[in-house]
């Protein structure tokens, strides 16, 4: 009997062959765009995405990534105000989060920009070494609080069409990076306030270790951390100084409760996939290779050896309606043709199928699937 998405994916976490790759996909900014959704930051879905999750029911592709999702609450310290503002600028909405806190006051804004369909940052506000004591006293005292009820639905909604990933996100390095300071920023702060930017990674990173506690007595199977890694960002050196030791704590806690661990890599991919293969993650997700990425499905497999899942496969420009089918082709038969090294493999978008992508192209991946992944 023929295994369902769900039974492939599980079966590959748990290192056994499948009979067929598993295929799953992040459809949701794609599937935001094509209708007209409203793509939101400033709110978390209470309820499935049922529209979405029948999407992926009608296309038989897998599901996995519930975005904004709220699968669990944080609370700030009484002497925090966590605040969140939208408004409508003249030019496009803005979407301002802000922490008062004894230590000072610092906000972030992103701006919709409708031609991606997502939220650019507008300013870094973290620049000087006391907006990065307030950032560690408002992010390193917060605690955390299940909602597991709403985690079920969300399962119960996908079914046997997917596993649903709890998403938990960045490290404090993450956090600084690509919420509050930016890449320039935080090297000059790596240089300029080591001392300071260490206690501030070592305050937050204790408190995300509490969130950790949390989803290892989660009813989901599957973790999903990141950093959004890249390894011109985070290379090898500095994640060992700065990311390593959050990442390998939570990924021995979570192993530990039985969970499996995947975390998110659409960047650079030389370096990165050894290193994060390093920590004892289970999974690499979003994985692009060329021509996006730096490496070829081979050289991916290749540096993330035999037990290191691959979970991506076809990048973004791939997708879209300009470039021949042909291309797309090759790239998702170029993917599938590396479960000759290892069956620790997913089929799936490079980190996500972006907004304007064929639609064809998400059947046409299936069915190539179903005819050159069966092992």
């Amino acid at each position: 009997m023929a295994m369902n998405l769900r039974e492939r994916i599980l079966t590959v976490y748990r290192g056994a062959t499948p009979d067929v790759v598993p295929y799953m996909l992040d459809l949701s900014h794609w599937f935001y765009h094509k209708n007209h959704l409203p793509w939101d930051l400033s709110k978390s879905y209470d309820q499935p995405e049922y529209e979405l999750i029948d999407y992926h029911k009608k296309v038989g592709a897998g599901f996995y990534l519930p975005n904004l999702g709220a699968m669990y609450s944080a609370t700030y310290p009484a002497d925090v105000v966590a605040e969140m503002e939208k408004k409508d600028s003249k030019d496009a909405p803005e979407i301002t989060w802000r922490f008062r806190t004894p230590l000072g006051t610092i906000e972030r804004t992103r701006v919709w920009e409708e031609q991606t369909y997502a939220w650019g940052m507008k300013n870094w506000c973290v620049s000087t070494e006391q907006n990065l004591k307030a950032l560690g006293y408002a992010m390193g005292g917060r605690t955390f609080s299940p909602c597991w009820d709403k985690y079920r639905m969300w399962t119960e909604s996908v079914g046997d069409t997917g596993v649903v990933y709890l998403v938990i996100g960045y490290s404090a390095m993450g956090y600084i990076l690509n919420y509050w300071m930016g890449i320039e920023q935080a090297m000059y702060a790596a240089n300029d306030w080591p001392d300071t930017l260490h206690a501030v990674v070592d305050q937050i990173n204790a408190n995300l270790l509490q969130l950790i506690d949390l989803a290892a007595a989660s009813p989901a199977e599957v973790i999903l951390l990141g950093d959004n890694f890249s390894s011109d960002i985070q290379p090898p050196y500095f994640f060992n100084e700065w990311t390593r030791p959050y990442y390998a704590e939570a990924i021995r806690r979570l192993h530990a409760a039985g969970k499996h661990v995947a975390v998110h890599i659409d960047g650079r991919l030389r370096g990165a996939l050894r290193m994060i293969r390093e920590t004892a993650a289970d999974c690499g997700d979003a994985i692009t290779p060329r021509p996006t990425g730096d490496l070829t499905p081979a050289e991916c497999r290749a540096e993330a050896g035999p037990d290191f899942i691959l979970s991506g496969g076809v990048s973004p420009n791939l997708w879209l309606p300009n470039i021949d089918i042909s291309e797309f082709k090759r790239a998702v038969l170029a993917w599938l043709e590396t479960k000759q090294q290892s069956s620790r493999l997913i089929a799936n978008a490079g980190d996500q199928v972006p907004p304007g992508a064929a639609e064809e192209r998400i059947e046409i991946m299936r069915d190539m699937v179903a005819k050159h992944g069966r092992f």
